[in-house]
């Protein structure tokens, strides 16, 4: 329900207005006196003020004027018998959002009402967006006019609204949590709580009572009943977070949750139904999971509605690197009240070099060890941490592109083992890169003798114990 504040001294207009909107989803709260609904919008926080123009005491105008001058965010419509262009003009100087006249129609009235509340939501999310740049928040972790960037956030503007469930993927610290906080806003449950669970921080028995809630009870230390993230999230978004590393005897549980969207606390003889929307993440490779048994394939199918492939830093350019370092330069520089300005030609050209292992929760921390020692408004090379600092130009992997003249079957082979080196052994994100299917790169690694496991290739194992999100 939306939230109207009436104000007019015609009682029974006030009643017949009430309801009227009580079916358009309009709460209305009326008074006949203007003093009493200013101290009213004290204590509340209405979507819409509606007021007469003419009333004894205090006019539409004056208290107007007054709503507007104590609470800007809330939009005020003026209502007058006596329209003209002088009233109209006198309400929109006062600060009025819109005018109509009396005797107002209903629709119109809930057409001008909701093009209020409209505009009032989109004030609201512009200041929560404004204060999260200004509190150095992770949205502008999705700086950059790489292609890969322009598609991830293409992807976030069109799933957003939807309540699909989304998987994103990516390697440690490339902002998938930011996405998944992107995905939130985008929603109609913005509103509601964002809750966030790492699957990979805490062992399986705590791991389901912190998911599902437990009973007073339920186990040695359960002296009183808890509900559980799923339930404390209604209506908003749940966060999991390295799900690939979710207990395999937990998956079928939470399979249900999402085939059923109801929760069963540890030790509780009922379910209890819930209304959230899944986001999960991870920077295992879930296919290879899969084939080696490790997670399930019907979980898979769940959580993979729509799937969002982040790329590493490496992989974003040059363009993106220097984008990104200004905004934390100009975030971590206000916070820490220094004026660093940006880069000196030197260190861009050792950020460019660097070849950012961490992504880009790694450049942050480079950017604000950098800010934090900055003797002059441009940060120089002996301000950047010394791995940045000292790296030379990263080293050539084996040329995929020879000076002589090779097969073409030599040739694919190199170029398969530089994408599979650029993406760190990750044989599902080197498949779809390459434009093939993942048993077809099986195929060919089988058919020139290299290892199909990821954790004998010698390249990072993207399945290994180290979970730890750099």
């Amino acid at each position: 329900m939306k939230s109207l504040i009436l104000v007019d001294d015609d009682k029974s207009l006030c009643d017949a207005l009430a309801a009227g909107l009580k079916s358009r989803e309009y709460a209305v709260t009326s008074f006949v006196q203007p003093e009493l609904a200013l101290d009213a919008l004290r204590s509340c926080d209405p979507d819409v003020v509606v007021c007469d123009l003419n009333m004894p005491g205090m006019n539409g105008i004056e208290l107007c004027s007054r709503v507007v001058g104590a609470r800007p965010d809330v939009p005020v419509i003026v209502l007058t018998a006596f329209g003209s262009y002088e009233t109209a003009v006198a309400a929109i100087r006062a600060g009025a959002y819109d005018f109509l006249s009396k005797p107002v129609k209903l629709d119109a009235m809930v057409i001008a009402l909701d093009r209020a509340v409209a505009h009032r939501r989109l004030h609201d999310e512009v200041h929560r967006l404004r204060l999260e740049v200004a509190r150095g928040g992770s949205a502008a972790e999705l700086v950059g006019q790489s292609r890969a960037m322009h598609r991830v956030r293409e992807l976030v503007v069109r799933v957003g609204p939807s309540d699909a469930s989304v998987l994103i993927t990516g390697e440690s610290g490339t902002g998938k949590e930011l996405v998944a906080r992107a995905l939130h806003a985008a929603s109609g449950r913005r509103d509601r709580p964002f809750v966030a669970l790492n699957c990979a921080a805490l062992p399986e028995a705590l791991l389901e009572s912190e998911l599902f809630g437990h009973v007073r009870g339920a186990f040695t230390d359960a002296r009183e009943a808890r509900p559980g993230l799923l339930r404390q999230a209604e209506g908003g978004t749940v966060f999991l977070d390295e799900i690939g590393d979710m207990p395999l005897g937990l998956q079928p549980k939470l399979l249900r949750v999402l085939q059923e969207r109801t929760v069963r606390p540890v030790g509780g003889a009922s379910e209890v139904p819930i209304d959230v929307r899944f986001v999960a993440a991870t920077n295992r490779d879930i296919e290879e999971a899969i084939d080696q048994r490790r997670f399930r394939e019907d979980l898979y199918f769940r959580i993979n509605v729509v799937r969002i492939d982040l790329p590493p830093l490496r992989a974003r350019g040059s363009g993106d690197v220097l984008a990104l370092a200004q905004t934390f330069i100009e975030q971590i520089g206000a916070r820490q009240k220094k004026d660093v300005r940006g880069l000196s030609p030197a260190a861009a050209e050792r950020l460019v070099r660097y070849s950012w292992p961490g992504n880009v929760r790694e450049l942050m921390n480079c950017v604000e060890h950098a800010v934090t020692l900055a003797a002059f408004d441009k940060i120089g090379p002996d301000d950047l941490p010394p791995r940045v600092a000292d790296a030379s130009s990263p080293a050539a992997p084996e040329t995929w592109w020879p000076s002589e003249i090779l097969p073409i079957e030599e040739m694919e082979r190199r170029y398969v083992l530089h994408a599979l080196d650029a993406l760190q052994g990750n044989k599902s994100a080197a498949a779809r890169a390459l434009g093939i299917e993942r048993k077809t790169l099986y195929r060919k690694l089988e058919h020139w003798g290299l290892p199909t496991d990821s954790r004998g290739d010698g390249k990072a194992d993207s399945t290994g114990p180290d979970t730890k999100d750099r």
